[in-house]
């Protein structure tokens, strides 16, 4: 038994897929934890951690309102363990992602956008993703930054999302070098994910 009823938060209606940021909306988080008890429940043991990552994960951080859930299993090519449950949730697999370090899966047409990475557990990719997180989380002005960054690109390439990406992508990797900096200096590990609970 999970709490609540996923079906009457999950249905949205659909916009036109061009790229907008805006302010950090606290219901983000509040979307995961609902959204999270479905996944723990349907995922039992076969999901090691599960996570809110990207900049919806950081407060006060402004992005685009896609919910952004990391899955850690112990094998990723155990595929069927995790795709048959978050299909079941109504999850659509994408076969065709060329990024071989997750199986990623997304909403169906007409649902809350919500993108499902699922990673190996201490892989580097689920690592990264969740140093990330962390950094931004502890580190609120270049939080802010990166916020005005992304709103000023999404502004001037609203209808070419390929290129919003690849203009933001030396921040990140600026962000990313001081953050293993700030790692090794306090011996970052990632904490206990978030623990769902009615």
């Amino acid at each position: 038994m999970v709490c609540g009823d996923v079906s009457d938060h999950y249905i949205t209606s659909m916009t036109k897929r061009k790229i907008v940021v805006v302010p950090y909306d606290p219901e983000w988080e509040n979307w995961f934890n609902h959204l999270g008890e479905y996944l723990k429940a349907s995922l039992g043991e076969v999901a090691l951690r599960i996570d809110h990552i990207g900049s919806t994960a950081v407060e006060g951080l402004s992005a685009k309102p896609i919910v952004d859930v990391q899955i850690s299993v112990a094998d990723l090519q155990q595929l069927e363990a995790f795709r048959i449950p978050l299909t079941g949730l109504g999850f659509v697999f994408r076969e065709n992602n060329p990024d071989l370090t997750k199986r990623y899966f997304r909403e169906k047409p007409g649902n809350r956008r919500t993108h499902i990475h699922v990673r190996q557990a201490g892989s580097y990719a689920e690592q990264e993703a969740l140093l990330f997180r962390d950094y931004l989380r502890t580190h609120p002005v270049e939080a802010s930054e990166y916020g005005q960054l992304k709103q000023l690109l999404a502004q001037e390439y609203q209808d070419h999302p390929h290129t919003y990406v690849e203009q933001k992508a030396p921040t990140i990797h600026a962000i990313l070098m001081k953050a293993r900096v700030w790692s090794q200096e306090i011996g970052w590990f990632p904490g206990p994910a978030f623990t769902f609970a009615c």
